[in-house]
């Protein structure tokens, strides 16, 4: 994520996250309080999960807005949102991340289909006000957590099942960093090219190729924000040259590769989501609960 009109100081932002492995397999969740009652916006680049955000505020504070659509509350954001902003006077969020595989069992196709962004109401229904009224009265964030963890597994339990052969898809994808060909995958899996693609769209709502680039890419942006040159970042994350790079880049967040190296929306990563970045030193506060590791809400 980026600001844009007002600056987000990460310094006044305690970040919290699980002292212990979540139950929930396929699950990361990191909690954000900004100690300051400014108005915020902030841009939200493309990454391999679907995002939830439960706005706590109980004031449907958390604002946002993708493709000329504007909404207030908690949201889930699918795998390509395109240009999507949040902020407002957001004082507690929580951010859940979900591998595709099971954000389809907990969400249903639709919530994370070609970058969808919708309400977490439209999702849930009248559960998604009883999700939030219970983690507003949670006393700690630990607590937040582990009632977050406890309905994630229960949705996860009693939602479609994703293809053995579409979550063995993914998963390679993700494993070797979007450096896979569908064709390869297919033969593993031992469908047809034709198959595996629409079975891998019509489940995780991005085709097998276009999850490949979006893996990569987040590769890439992390690896760039970690203060890689372009040209090294081009040569290790499987790109063609450092012009294929900078295509990709543009393509998925309107930057250049040299602005993705400075954009604030990585610089908390490895804080709030250490698996998933590589080290760096840190640029803000320990916040109460917090531990060391990584990422901004909603990168």
């Amino acid at each position: 994520m980026r600001p844009t009109e007002a600056p987000l100081d990460w310094t006044r932002v305690d970040v919290v996250v699980p002292r212990a492995p979540l139950r929930t397999p396929g699950a990361a969740m990191a909690g954000f309080r900004h100690g300051v009652s400014a108005p915020v916006d902030i841009a939200m680049v493309a990454h391999p999960a679907v995002t939830l955000l439960v706005d706590l505020s109980g004031e449907g504070e958390l604002v946002h807005r993708a493709r000329d659509r504007h909404g207030r509350g908690s949201v889930v954001v699918g795998l390509l949102p395109g240009d999507f902003r949040a902020g407002g006077l957001v004082g507690e969020c929580l951010q859940i991340r979900l591998e595709p595989v099971v954000a389809a069992s907990v969400f249903g196709v639709s919530a994370g289909s070609d970058g969808a962004v919708v309400s977490l109401a439209d999702v849930w229904g009248r559960e998604a006000e009883r999700f939030e009224e219970g983690l507003r009265a949670a006393g700690s964030w630990e607590e937040r957590f582990a009632l977050a963890a406890d309905v994630l597994g229960r949705r996860l339990g009693a939602g479609p099942r994703v293809d053995p052969e579409v979550a063995h898809a993914w998963r390679r994808t993700f494993g070797r960093r979007g450096r896979v060909r569908v064709d390869g995958l297919a033969d593993e899996v031992g469908w047809s090219r034709k198959r595996l693609s629409a079975r891998f769209r019509s489940q995780l709502g991005v085709t097998p190729k276009r999850a490949a680039r979006l893996v990569r890419f987040d590769r890439a942006a992390r690896l760039l924000a970690a203060g890689h040159a372009a040209a090294d970042v081009a040569a290790g994350s499987g790109y063609a040259d450092q012009s294929h790079l900078h295509r990709e880049v543009r393509e998925f967040t309107g930057l250049t590769p040299s602005a993705v190296a400075a954009a604030p929306w990585l610089a908390i990563d490895d804080v709030a989501w250490p698996a998933s970045s590589p080290a760096r030193r840190p640029i803000h506060r320990a916040g109460p609960n917090r531990r060391g590791g990584g990422a901004s809400p909603g990168a």
